[in-house]
C-alpha cells in the first residue's frame, strides 16, 4: 500500500504542476504507534522543485501543493506530508 501512496503523490504534483525534480519519501515505519498511523495515514517527506513556485512564499507553495494532494489529506491516506519546495534556481544554489 506504501508503493501505491508514493505513486498518488507523485501522480497529483505531476498534474498540477510544472515539475523538474520530485522525490517522495514514505516515513511511516518512523510513527508506528503514533494517532494519524493508528487511522492508516502515512508520514511522507517531499522535494518539489518547480518553476510554478516562482514569486510565492513558502506558505503559497505548500497551499499549492495541499491543494493538488485534494481529498488525500485525511488522515487515513495522508497524515503528515512534510514539504521542501523550491524553484529550479533556488534547487541549483542549495
Amino acid at each position: 500500500m506504501t508503493a501505491e501512496r508514493v505513486a498518488m503523490i507523485k501522480e497529483r504534483l505531476n498534474a498540477a504542476l510544472s515539475i523538474e525534480e520530485l522525490d517522495v519519501i514514505d516515513d511511516s515505519h518512523k510513527h508506528a504507534g503514533h494517532a494519524g498511523a493508528a487511522a492508516g495515514g502515512g508520514h511522507f517527506r517531499a522535494r518539489v522543485v518547480s518553476p510554478d513556485f516562482a514569486g510565492k512564499s513558502t506558505m503559497e507553495r505548500h497551499r499549492m501543493i495541499y491543494a493538488a494532494m485534494g481529498d488525500a489529506m485525511r488522515n487515513d491516506v495522508i497524515h503528515a506530508l512534510s514539504i521542501k519546495a523550491y524553484t529550479p534556481e533556488e534547487f541549483r544554489a542549495l
